[in-house]
């Protein structure tokens, strides 16, 4: 018996804090549904967790979304907590992303949100009240240049979850975001392709981009998983409406020396 026995938890995306999120909850007991649009990763999920449900979806898709919730309380009964991971980084300034781009990050990291919360809060309701957290990022507070999508949505879902705690409390749920700095993920290693090429060492530049973070490394995607968990268990039962960095103290560094 674990923290989360008789739980059951709905998670967006299948890889990087996603997956350590399926696992984690998973090993202290969930019944985990994860669902993803990336085949690969997917199928890594599922032979990593062969006791997990494992669903291809596209977040953006309302008939989607609202299948994969149902598919939830099919296969457990109900559904307790959504863990909203799923997203997408694509760069450029307001003036370089295309029209499509925008909307397409739009739709996903913060439609995606929506959608869950849409199609689950009735069943959360169901079950008495449940938790959500979403994972924004600290570039919802501070960000870099030629991020204009990622950072909107990012600064979207912290205003979004606030709303959500609000209008849902008498619900008996309780909503949260988390904002990690720099994570060992695939879009982490994206990044690192970004700015280096495709031929990038992609450990140095990690190591250069943990640097930037006061307490001097990248964080494990399991490390973000353990705050996901206390906020979305019972540990975090007073918690509502928040934001909780997981970046090392970037944000509490000013950029002057």
């Amino acid at each position: 018996m674990g923290e989360f026995a008789g739980k059951a938890a709905m998670i967006t995306g299948t890889s990087g804090i996603a997956r350590a999120t399926a696992a984690h909850l998973a090993r202290a007991g969930a019944q985990v549904l994860a669902c993803g649009i990336d085949k690969a990763a997917n199928a890594a999920l599922q032979a990593e967790l062969p006791g997990i449900v494992v669903r291809e979806s596209d977040i953006s898709d309302p008939a989607a979304v609202q299948a994969a919730v149902a598919a939830a309380v099919g296969a457990f009964g109900g559904l307790d907590i959504i863990v909203n991971s799923a997203a997408i980084h694509p760069y450029g300034t307001v003036e370089s992303t295309d029209p499509a781009t925008w909307a397409r990050t739009m739709a996903v990291n913060i439609g995606g949100i929506y959608l869950t919360a849409h199609f689950g809060v009735p069943e959360l309701r169901r079950r008495g009240g449940g938790t959500i957290v979403n994972v924004a990022s600290v570039q919802g507070h501070a960000c870099q240049q030629g991020v204009a999508a990622y950072v909107a949505t990012k600064g979207a879902i912290h205003a979004l979850t606030r709303a959500m705690a609000l209008d849902h409390a008498s619900d008996g749920i309780r909503v949260n975001s988390v904002s990690p700095g720099s994570v060992r993920t695939p879009i982490l290693e994206m990044a690192a392709r970004k700015f280096d090429g495709e031929d990038a060492d992609i450990e140095a530049v990690f190591r250069r981009f943990g640097a930037a973070h006061p307490i001097g490394r990248i964080a494990e995607p399991e490390e973000v998983a353990e705050m996901i968990a206390f906020l979305a268990g019972p540990r975090g039962s007073f918690c509502s409406g928040g934001d909780y960095l997981v970046d090392g103290g970037l944000i509490a560094r000013l950029g002057v020396s």
